[in-house]
Parts: structure tokens; C-alpha cells; sequence
């Protein structure tokens, strides 16, 4: 027996790019049987190596890997008729359908919600969107440079000012969109196994990054108080929640949220116990009132730039203080706690390559790790799937000859 937490869950995903195949990803690694629908070209996430910086090899494509290990592939024409009936034949055997198709496309291809409701009553069906499925801008297409970051207030707040925005990286706002879908997605499940009933889940970019900034927005309100941004971090209201540059030229996080608590001990960590007890800096109230932030900014840059990084470290683990060391990548690669907690799989690829793949956030215990299958190449398991549903070998041929689907093929 296994020991899976979704084993016999059946997932239909028609989806593209990150952020429903990431919940996908998700449900296959806790034990669902997960076929993923592609067009004949293939998912578009296939080809994006080359504006990551990697080499473009369908033999060892680390992103698509990270969004689709442990699925099944089919690839599939779902313009003609003979793959639309394959498409439905395989919702006929599903519990979960994801899709990031935009409405009005689901709505013109038959796959609208209300449409599947009459079919499949019990069926859970999960979107996700860049900008919600109401409202003026429903149908804009949306990807998290644009929704997450752009229209809902990262890029034009949390940059220093009198600079320009950051430069954003892909991924970051699919992933927290995905945690989102799969936890609706997971309650809806336990409704559909209770009631027999289905229920429609959706989630999408523009709200999901307005959720991760709640507590600044919702603060905005507020413009008696605190600062609009994007401000200069030297101004920042409390000094001790920023980053500092040490004398190798790294900087170091600090998170001290509780100014008031952490004052003495952290100036006299950083060589200022002189002014542990100075009442002009011990309460960030009077700090604040009395605009002296800048000053107390100073004072901690010129205390950090005299010791590296790594005794900086030191110091501040033996004094319990909050801190990290601003990592690269490169770094998080190597990085031991990481290794430990299972945040890493060394993948070894038919080619000899061994890359170093992430995992999901999500661990069980009782269940164990998930094991990590690379993702099916386009087509790969369209045989297979087509035989499970009742398919002959002359059907199969046949509906590859006449491109309702395809194969792979080395």
C-alpha cells in the first residue's frame, strides 16, 4: 500500500509556463497521477533556456523539470475533433482539472466551468489568471513580471529612491500562485469526496501579490504617518530591518522588528556600547519623532564596514541577532542548510550531466520525500495514456498520422 497522501487522485492539467504546472508539480510530488495536456508544438516553458542563461536541450531542460517532474505527457490537437474527444475522455476519469487558459478561449473550446459542472458534477476545477476572471482587464494577458510585480505595487514601491525598480526574475510570483491554488484545490477536494459536489478554485497574479504586500498596503492608508514610497532607505522609520555593507564588500540583512528590545544589545555588538544606554536613539518612537533615523543609519553603516562578512556572522549568531548574509544563487547552490532540509535533488540527466533541481516547499513526514521523476518530454506518454483508454495501436497511428496528437520521438 502506498503511503502517498493523494494516491488514486487522477489531475488533468491544460495549462502552459509556471504557475498552474507548479501546482500541478505539487499534487504529483504528494502521490497524484498528474497527465499533463500539451499542444502539438508543446509548452511554451519548453524554449524560455536561452532568457535564463541556459542551454537549450529538451534533454536536460532544468525549468520545465522544476514545474513538471513526476506527470505524465500527452500531447494533444484540441481543434480537431478526434483530440477534443480525448481531452474529455480524460476529464471523464478526473477529480482535478487545472487549467490557466483565459475564460473567454475555455469558453469558446467547451471547457468553461459550467459546462464541465454539467458533465462531471463532482469534478474540482482550478484556474488561475493574471487578473481575475471580472472587472475591465479580465481577459488581459498576464505574467508575473507584469501582474505580480508591476500592476500591484513591487516594482513601483520597493525600490530606493532616486533609482530604478529591481530587476524581477521569473517564477517568483507563479510559485506563490501556485501554493494558493493547491491549498484551495486540496479543501475543495475534501468537499467533492464529502458532498459530491465540485467547486470551481481560482486564484491569480494581481491578487496573490497584493496579498504578499498586505501589510504595506493596507499601511498606505495611513498618510499622516511613516513615509510614502519608494523612500530612501536611509530615512527608513527603524534602521535595524535594513541591509549593511562589510568590509569585503557583502551586505548583511539584519531583522530586528522590536527596535526598543534589541537597541543595547545591538549596538554594543557592532562596537557602540557607548551608546547603548544614549536616550536620544534608545526608543524608535522619539527616533521617529525626532527624525534622527538617518543618524542612527549612519552610525551602524560605519560600525558594519569595518569587519567582514564572516565575522559579522559570528558575532551576531553568538549574540542571537537576526541576520543573514545577502547570498548569490551560486551560493544558495552550496549553501549546507539548504542541502539539509532536502531543498535540493541532484538530478542525473541521460547525458551525464548532474544539475541541482528544487523541490517543492512541502514536506510530510509519514509520506516521506517524493521521489523525482524528470518531466515527460512532448508527447512522450501518448501511447501509454491512449492504450489506458482503450486505444488501439492502428487508433494511435492513425491519430498521429492525421496530427490529432503527437509522439515523441528521439
Amino acid at each position: 500500500m502506498s503511503n502517498k497522501a493523494l494516491e488514486g487522485v487522477t489531475v488533468v492539467e491544460l495549462a502552459t509556463f509556471i504557475a498552474v504546472p507548479a501546482a500541478g508539480r505539487m499534487l504529483a510530488d504528494m502521490g497524484a497521477t498528474v497527465i499533463k495536456i500539451e499542444s502539438l508544438d508543446g509548452d511554451n516553458l519548453r524554449y524560455t533556456a536561452p532568457t535564463e542563461g541556459r542551454p537549450l536541450n529538451q534533454y536536460e531542460n532544468t525549468t520545465f523539470d522544476l514545474e513538471n517532474a513526476n506527470k505524465r505527457g500527452i500531447a494533444i490537437n484540441t481543434k480537431t475533433e478526434a483530440g477534443r474527444k480525448i481531452l474529455f475522455q480524460l476529464l471523464e476519469k478526473a477529480d482535478i482539472f487545472l487549467t490557466n487558459w483565459r475564460p473567454k478561449a475555455r469558453e469558446r473550446a467547451g471547457l468553461s466551468y459550467e459546462s464541465l459542472k454539467a458533465k462531471f458534477p463532482k469534478l474540482v476545477y482550478a484556474s488561475v489568471t493574471g487578473y481575475g476572471e471580472s472587472g475591465p482587464d479580465q481577459d488581459l494577458p498576464g505574467f508575473d513580471y507584469t501582474a505580480f510585480f508591476a500592476r500591484a505595487g513591487i516594482l513601483g514601491s520597493l525600490y530606493q529612491k532616486g533609482t530604478v525598480p529591481m530587476n524581477v526574475i521569473p517564477g517568483l510570483g507563479d510559485h506563490q500562485c501556485a501554493m494558493g491554488l493547491v491549498s484551495g484545490v486540496l479543501a475543495a477536494y475534501i468537499r467533492a469526496m464529502n458532498t459530491g459536489l465540485g467547486e470551481y478554485v481560482s486564484t491569480n497574479l494581481l491578487h496573490t501579490s497584493i496579498y504578499t504586500q498586505a501589510i504595506m498596503v493596507q499601511a498606505a492608508q495611513y498618510p499622516d504617518y511613516g513615509q510614502p514610497y519608494p523612500i530612501d532607505r536611509r530615512t527608513t522609520t527603524s534602521p535595524f530591518v535594513l541591509a549593511y555593507k562589510t568590509r569585503d564588500e557583502r551586505f548583511v540583512q539584519v531583522c530586528m522588528p522590536v527596535y526598543d528590545a534589541y537597541y543595547a544589545k545591538f549596538m554594543s555588538c557592532i562596537g557602540r556600547p557607548d551608546l547603548a544606554e544614549d536616550e536620544r536613539y534608545t526608543r524608535l518612537q522619539e527616533v521617529a519623532k525626532h527624525k534622527r533615523s538617518p543618524e542612527v543609519y549612519d552610525i551602524v553603516w560605519a560600525q558594519i564596514e569595518q569587519k567582514t562578512a564572516q565575522e559579522w556572522r559570528q558575532i551576531f549568531i553568538e549574540n542571537d541577532i537576526p541576520f543573514s548574509v545577502a547570498q548569490t544563487w551560486e551560493e544558495v547552490l552550496q549553501d549546507e542548510q539548504a542541502w539539509a532540509i532536502d531543498v535540493f535533488y541532484s538530478m542525473k540527466y541521460d547525458n551525464g550531466s548532474e544539475k541541482a533541481l528544487v523541490r517543492s516547499p512541502i514536506s510530510m513526514r509519514e509520506c516521506g520525500l517524493p521521489e523525482y521523476r524528470r518531466a515527460p518530454l512532448l508527447g512522450e506518454d501518448s501511447p501509454a495514456i491512449l492504450r489506458e483508454l482503450g486505444y488501439s495501436e492502428e487508433d494511435i497511428a492513425g491519430l498521429e498520422s492525421n496530427k490529432d496528437i503527437s509522439v515523441w520521438r528521439d
